[in-house]
């Protein structure tokens, strides 16, 4: 049986799931600071802190937000692929040896 099917179909899902899972928490805590911005006594801090979270994802984005959080998904998936492929090919050599 050929190793190239079985390496491609885990590079692909650890490149799915390491992009989507800094997303998903992007997300959450988006929805957590907006949800704390409708508490009666928490409303500044709210707004500072989706300001602040803003500001930090535009950063990475070059101006863009939305573009920030792409970026920083497109990074976590890369970085999961690297170490897929790592650990395919240790796994591969400590099976030879």
């Amino acid at each position: 049986m050929s190793i190239l099917p079985t390496l491609l179909r885990s590079l692909f899902l650890t490149i799915l799931i390491s992009f989507i899972v800094p997303i998903v928490f992007i997300a959450g805590v988006l929805g957590f600071v907006c949800v704390i911005g409708y508490i009666p006594g928490l409303e500044t801090i709210g707004k500072i802190g989706l300001a602040n979270l803003w500001q930090f994802l535009a950063i990475f984005g070059g101006g863009s937000p939305i573009e920030g959080a792409i970026i920083i998904g497109l990074t976590c998936s890369f970085a999961g692929a690297l170490f897929d492929t790592y650990n395919f090919y240790s796994y591969q050599h400590s099976n030879n040896h």
